[in-house]
This record gives structure tokens, sequence and C-alpha cells, in this order.
């Protein structure tokens, strides 16, 4: 599990920090960014590789806990860290979602409810599978 684990979390840093070095490169071609913003692009590659890399893969994969903490958790750590990132990335645009926090906190329950029950439904389908060859 750890050793899926570290490597799940260095592919998607790898992954993201290559990722917004290319969005910086496409979309603002005129301005410089100074060395030390290079780190703000390493600590958003990192809230992402902890994110999606570990807790996601963690959280779904190898926890058990019921569906609604599940739910709760995953929503409530994906909105911190998004926050922070977006702050990491620009504080003007921080600023400027700010106010939608609540409408994107309730979005993220809703969405990460609808993602869950649909993961299971596959989740049992493959499982009923894999069943089903072993008794023919």
């Amino acid at each position: 599990m750890i050793s899926q684990l570290k490597h799940s979390f260095f592919q998607v840093f790898t992954i993201t920090f290559l990722w917004v070095t290319l969005l910086f490169t496409l979309f603002l071609k005129d301005q410089s960014i100074s060395i030390l913003y290079l780190w703000n692009i390493a600590g958003i590659s990192i809230i992402s590789a902890g994110l999606f890399g570990v807790m996601y893969n963690a959280l779904w994969n190898y926890y058990t806990l019921k569906p609604v903490w599940n739910i709760l958790i995953s929503s409530t750590v994906n909105m911190v860290g998004g926050m922070i990132m977006v702050w990491l990335f620009s504080v003007e645009m921080f600023q400027l979602i700010l106010p939608w926090l609540p409408g994107m906190l309730l979005l993220s329950v809703v969405l990460h409810t609808i993602a869950f029950y649909f993961y299971a439904r596959m989740d049992s389908k493959k499982n009923a599978d894999e069943l089903n060859k072993i008794l023919k």
C-alpha cells in the first residue's frame, strides 16, 4: 500500500508540475515570473499530489469508512486544498472566488456523493463479474 501511494504521489506531482508550467508557458508568454514563484508551483503540485495521489487513493481503495465520512472528508479536504492551490496561483483570483465558497462546498458534496455511488456501483459490478468467473 505504501509503495503504491508513493508511486501515485510522485506521478501526480510530476504531471501537475509540468501541467502548471505548460499553462504558464502558453498563456503568460510576455510576462516573466520570479524564480521564487517556482516554489508556488511546487506547492500546488505537492497539494495536488497529496489530494489526488494519496488521499483519494487511500480513502476510496484502502480505508473502510462509512460512505458519508468518505464523502465529507473528500469534499472538505478537496475544497481546502483547492482554495490553497488557487491562493498559491494568484491571490487576486483567490479573493475573487472566496465569496462563492459556500456554493462551491455544497456543489463539492453533491458531486462527491454522485461520484461515490457511481464508483460503488461500478466496483460492485466488477466484483460480481470476478466472482462469477471464479464460479464458472
